[in-house]
């Protein structure tokens, strides 16, 4: 459950990133302050169970790697194999990550562990 609260995350941080840069109205901007709220959301959520670098690092490169698709597809950014390439190479380090992560967080200190 903790993997989809990233991945919902990061879905979110799509909108509220496209929100940064074109809202205009004190609606739009109230929208994207939601979006921002939500999204930290559910990374907090997720760290309860997955290490907070782990969901950082996942949760910035999953966003980013969308953003950066939109902007090509809905937005007409100029498109190039190399930010395809190294967008690639950011997927593989989620997906790296994902697979070498243990989803079981350790007790801190600060709830009863050492």
């Amino acid at each position: 459950m903790a993997w989809l609260y990233v991945l919902f995350a990061a879905i979110v941080e799509v909108f509220w990133v496209i929100g940064l840069r074109y809202s205009d109205s004190v609606l739009e901007w109230t929208g994207t302050i939601i979006m921002i709220i939500f999204s930290f959301f559910l990374i907090i959520k997720a760290c309860e169970k997955i290490p907070a670098g782990t969901v950082y690092a996942v949760f910035t490169g999953s966003g980013a790697a969308a953003i950066v698709f939109i902007d090509f597809l809905v937005f007409n950014a100029d498109f190039s194999y190399t930010k395809v390439f190294f967008i690639g190479v950011i997927i593989v380090g989620v997906i790296g990550i994902k697979m070498t992560t243990d989803d079981k967080q350790t007790t801190s200190v600060y709830e009863g562990g050492e």
